[in-house]
């Protein structure tokens, strides 16, 4: 699978996990350029008609499940024979590997995880959707402590019309006891799952275990768990009701809701007094298991992956008490009862020894037949292979391989080859494929650096598309996938970006903007503005007159562009100059005018002389001077001439009486 493409869209890179029905893959979404899972039907299974229904059921009954604690369907489709299912792709990895890795978890984060799961269960109910096959595998746990629900492959709406059978579907380990039986299911069947799935993260052991699913299922049905807290000490008291009522053998002594069940567990955590009610798990015995017919769920069949298990010729695996399900009879019956528990015994006993009579007769205890070769099988696969040849297939056990693909079969034990008795157990050695190694932080290291930690883990670095960044400088790593901290098998390739430094920038057009404006949209553009002034015939006093670098530009973020800022029309300026020869003086109130603009000329003559001439002021001008305007439209000279004045003559004698008489006159 890996490099097809679904729908011109999806393009699978790796396989990250495999279950009874369909393998998953991680796949880019070529449209969106985002990380999406892709649920793939195994193909023993694209070919029946009930599969592929049961499959689109769960692409139509997961899309419409919008919570944060349930993984996010986003389309599904049918491509070469393939049934497809797209969703969110969830990082970390799920609750039964933490389990496994760790043994008990810690008792309030055991309480916040089921919250979570219960919030996810409430939104399913609420549109008439049970799960049925709630386990920790299906509970992915996210690096922030987060859970996501997955897989609702097995669900079925409540009010669906679809034919129900007598098959009952689940996991062993982890289905209810009228699950078991292949009764009518309720909401409560989910929340009994759930109690199995808290009780084994608290204890780090399941309540019911066996060699097969039969015997799993029988003690769901059968058998009371021992208290958590006599496989774990530490549980507190109140959590432990809390899991023990959820796995009340009677659906009407859990919790009522899925909803009720993260109340209790809510208050639980938060110190507040829990109600639980009446009722819970002990409340009542639990009736014995009676005889299973031929045909039954089969000795073989694993009991820690979900799977179609044909219950007995009554429809289950029947408790012999019909009066009551889950709770015994009344007291006073006790005697009938235990007659009862001997006749069953027999029973299986005699239905134990009849099956080994048939198999001795049909030669299926036949000594000396070689185990078949399954390397590089499925455990599907392997599983029909070694049945078929007729052997037992008992204990599946993962190791690391470099060279068979995890999810595969690397051998058996005994090998392949050696010679076993028909019937007798083969244990399967299933690769986890490579190594697994810590990948290391790159972020902020140098290409360079990053490839040394890379080598240092037993990783290969491969270099992605170089991107800018404003935080990281160039030629140091970005970002990385998968990310720091996860688990990748030895060998992998890290993919890790390199800084190309601050990203450029196209530079906004500002022409004819009011400086303030400018100034705004270039720095909100992540620009430094600096200015300065120029006259302009044509862009008006305080715009801008042009910028640089020019708009349009492609420049880096925290570039300089300077701006010129209009202080109107360009005006000429003349010159004015006043010149005398001496005996009086001449000012000008300006030297250098603006075309237009006046000037104020001042001459005056020193005692004893007066004007003679003016040149280049263009008014008459008195002996005596004085002060004038002038308007300046050229450069202008001016020049004044003073001369000494001319003495007044003293009047001839005998002329007074003259003038007088002529004045009188």
């Amino acid at each position: 699978m890996i490099g097809k493409v679904f729908n011109n869209r999806y393009q699978i890179t790796e396989r990250i996990g495999i279950g009874g029905m369909a393998e998953v893959y991680r796949a880019q979404d070529n449209v969106l350029g985002r990380l999406v899972a892709v649920k793939i039907m195994l193909p023993q299974y694209a070919a029946d008609p009930s599969f592929t229904q049961r499959f689109k059921q769960e692409a139509a009954a997961a899309a419409n499940l919008q919570s944060p604690y349930i993984v996010n369907v986003y389309d599904w489709g049918h491509d070469d024979d393939t049934y497809y299912i797209v969703m969110e792709y969830v990082r970390g990895s799920d609750l039964k590997t933490a389990i496994n890795e760790r043994g008990a978890i810690n008792q309030r984060k055991v309480a916040e995880i089921g919250s979570q799961v219960c919030q996810a269960l409430s939104v399913a109910h609420k549109l008439d959707i049970i799960h049925r096959d709630i386990k920790p595998q299906n509970i992915m746990v996210q690096p922030d402590g987060n859970v996501k629900v997955m897989d609702f492959g097995i669900a079925r709406a409540k009010n669906s019309v679809k034919t129900q059978t007598s098959s009952v579907l689940g996991t062993a380990h982890y289905i209810s006891p009228e699950q078991a039986q292949g009764k009518e299911l309720t909401y409560a069947s989910d929340i009994y799952s759930l109690g199995i799935v808290l009780y084994e993260a608290a204890t780090g052991r399941l309540p019911f275990d066996g060699p097969d699913a039969v015997s799993v299922a029988m003690k769901q049905v059968n058998d009371l768990p021992a208290p958590p807290r006599e496989i774990n000490p530490d549980i507190d008291p109140t959590l432990e009701a809390i899991i023990m009522k959820a796995l009340a053998k009677n659906p009407l002594e859990r919790f009522a809701t899925a909803n009720d069940m993260k109340q209790a567990l809510n208050d639980y955590l938060a110190g507040r007094p829990v109600a639980l009610g009446g009722g819970g798990f002990g409340a009542a015995e639990t009736a014995v298991l009676g005889g299973m017919a031929a045909g039954g769920m089969g000795a073989a069949a694993m009991a820690d992956g979900t799977a179609v298990m044909p219950p007995a010729a009554n429809g289950g695996v029947k408790p012999v008490n019909t009066q009551s399900n889950y709770r015994a009879s009344d007291t006073t019956k006790t005697k009938n009862n235990k007659k009862t528990i001997g006749i069953v015994v027999a029973i299986v006993a005699a239905l134990a020894v009849i099956a080994i009579g048939v198999f001795a007769c049909s030669g299926m205890f036949a000594s000396g037949e070689p185990i078949p070769d399954v390397k590089d099988k499925t455990v599907e696969e392997a599983t029909q292979i070694l049945e078929d040849e007729g052997f037992k297939v008992g204990k599946t056990t993962e190791v690391f391989d470099d060279s068979v693909e995890a999810g595969y079969v690397v051998g058996t034990d005994p090998k392949a080859g050696d010679k076993r008795e028909k019937g007798s157990t083969v244990n399967l050695l299933v690769s986890k494929g490579a190594e697994e190694v810590t990948v290391p932080d790159l972020k902020n290291k140098t290409r360079d650096q990053a490839e040394k930690l890379l080598k240092e883990a037993g990783l290969e670095g491969r270099a992605g598309t170089p991107a800018n960044s404003d935080d990281i400088e160039k030629d140091h790593i970005i970002s990385q996938d998968p990310e720091a901290g996860g688990k990748l098998a030895k060998g992998s390739t890290v993919t890790y970006v390199v800084s190309l430094g601050k990203g450029n920038v196209e530079v906004p057009d500002v022409r004819g903007y009011s400086e303030g404006d400018a100034k705004a949209t270039l720095e909100g553009a992540g620009l430094v503005v600096t200015t300065s002034e120029s006259t302009s015939d044509s862009v008006e006093a305080g715009l801008v007159i042009s910028q640089n670098p020019s708009q349009g530009s492609s420049v880096a973020k925290g570039t300089t562009v300077n701006l010129t800022i209009s202080t109107g029309k360009k005006t000429a300026t003349y010159s004015v100059s006043v010149n005398s020869n001496g005996g009086g003086t001449i000012t000008t109130s300006a030297s250098s005018v603006e075309e237009g603009s006046t000037a104020t000329i001042k001459i005056t003559p020193d005692s004893g002389y007066e004007v003679a001439s003016v040149t280049g002021l263009g008014q008459d001008v008195q002996p005596n001077g004085g002060t004038f305007t002038i308007t300046v439209t050229s450069n202008v000279t001016i020049n004044v001439t003073f001369k000494e004045k001319t003495p007044t003559p003293d009047p001839p004698e005998g002329d007074g009486n003259q003038q007088q008489q002529q004045q009188t006159t």
